[in-house]
C-alpha cells in the first residue's frame, strides 16, 4: 500500500465534492495554478492555506498539516496516535453549511436531522465522515438481510 500523500489528498477531496480546481482556488483565495502545483506535488501550502484547504475540502486539519510538514511531526510528535479533539457542532456547522456537497449528495433534510443527531452521540472527528455515516446507513437501508 502506497502512503499517502497531500497531492493525493487534496485532488480525491477536490473530486469527491465535485469541485475543479478553478472552484477550488476560487473558495481558498489563490490562483487555479497554485492548487494545481499542490496537486502534482511541486508545492507545500502555507500554514494558513492548510486550514482553508481542510476546512474546504472537509478533511482533518492535523492530517493535512502533516501531509504538508511531515518534518514538523519530529517537533509536535504524535500525540499518541490521537487527534484533538475539536468541538463537535464546529464539525457539524462545516458539513451542514457546505450547501454543494450536500446538493451533489443529495442529502435530505429527513437525512441531516439523522445525522444531526449522530453527531451530539459521539464526536465525529471530520466533516467528510457524515457522508460515510450516511452513505452507510443509505445502503443498510437497500440490502436485503
Amino acid at each position: 500500500m502506497s502512503k499517502r500523500q497531500l497531492s493525493g489528498v487534496v485532488k480525491e477531496a477536490r473530486q469527491r465534492l465535485g469541485m475543479t480546481q478553478r472552484d477550488l482556488a476560487a473558495r481558498i483565495g489563490v490562483e487555479a495554478s497554485h492548487i494545481a502545483y499542490i496537486e502534482n506535488g511541486h508545492r507545500r501550502p502555507s500554514l494558513t492555506l492548510v486550514r482553508r484547504l481542510a476546512d474546504t475540502l472537509m478533511l482533518d486539519r492535523r492530517e493535512l498539516f502533516f501531509l504538508s510538514h511531515p518534518e514538523a511531526k519530529d517537533l509536535v510528535g504524535s500525540l499518541g496516535g490521537r487527534t484533538p479533539a475539536k468541538r463537535t457542532d464546529d464539525t457539524w456547522r462545516l458539513f451542514a453549511s457546505n450547501r454543494r456537497a450536500l446538493k451533489r449528495h443529495r442529502v435530505t433534510r429527513a437525512e441531516l436531522r439523522l445525522l444531526k443527531q449522530v453527531s451530539l452521540l459521539d464526536h465525529v472527528s471530520s466533516p467528510g465522515h457524515f457522508l460515510f455515516i450516511l452513505n452507510s446507513i443509505r445502503q443498510a437501508a437497500t440490502t436485503d438481510l
